[in-house]
């Protein structure tokens, strides 16, 4: 089969709205190597948008797998439990640079996992506001399209979208804005949207992907960890 024949029935049996980069279809990859239906051989650079650390079939990857099918496929977590989601939840919190115990929980998506943090932050201050930044992706619901900063293609006739979201400026040396541009856009959405006291959570990426591949200084960093530990009131930003 060619891709160009298999390209006619995705077409045919799949939305345009789901986009599809490639034009060729994968039959079997390796590590860091994708070969084609039709026998050409890529190197893969996407790792499914940055998510195989590991490569393709890594050998203990594919033993782990291999051995849970042998068990069981899937009860939900929530229904029936399971051993391994705990330890993995354990080590994951021994992992954590959190000070004090820490718990985990699992999702399976990125924008899921968004939406639950918004959920956890709002539920246990009492406080309605989200602050994000320009150039950021954070999902494809309503809510984390409400948080990205990147109007096309991800916004474009899907509004109005939820509120109490705020956008700052993103620290970005190679067009000029520095952390202090950054942190001045912080002070202008506290003197003109939002009061700090009503802010539940700043969510952010520290390597923006969507934004450009954008590394956030560590002394902006810094500064978003000092404003969280020890906030003003919003009496004092007048």
């Amino acid at each position: 089969m060619k891709s160009s024949e298999l390209n006619q029935r995705r077409q045919q049996a799949t939305p345009r709205g789901v986009g599809v980069m490639c034009n060729y279809f994968v039959e079997k990859a390796e590590n860091a190597t994708l070969w084609d239906i039709e026998g050409n051989e890529v190197i893969d650079f996407a790792a499914g948008i940055a998510v195989l650390n590991t490569g393709h079939r890594h050998p203990k990857v594919v033993a782990a797998v291999a051995d849970q099918l042998q068990a069981f496929t899937h009860t939900a977590y929530q229904i029936v439990p399971y051993e391994s989601y705990v330890s993995l939840a354990e080590r994951i919190n021994d992992l954590a640079p959190i000070d004090g115990p820490a718990k985990t929980a699992f999702f399976t998506t990125g924008a899921e996992a968004v939406e639950n943090a918004v959920k956890i932050a709002r539920a246990y201050t009492g406080r309605p506001g989200l602050i994000t930044f320009g150039g950021g992706f954070h999902g494809r619901t309503f809510m984390t399209m409400a948080l990205t900063g990147k109007v096309a293609p991800y916004k474009i006739g899907f509004g109005p979208f939820p509120g109490s979201v705020y956008h700052g400026v993103y620290p970005n040396a190679a067009h000029g804005v520095t952390t202090a541009d950054a942190l001045k856009s912080l002070e202008r959405i506290f003197k003109a949207d939002i009061a700090p006291d009503q802010v539940a959570a700043i969510i952010l990426e520290p390597i923006q992907g969507e934004g450009g591949f954008n590394v956030a200084p560590a002394d902006f960093m810094q500064a978003l960890r000092d404003l969280l530990r020890y906030p003003r009131h919003s009496a004092d930003r007048r």
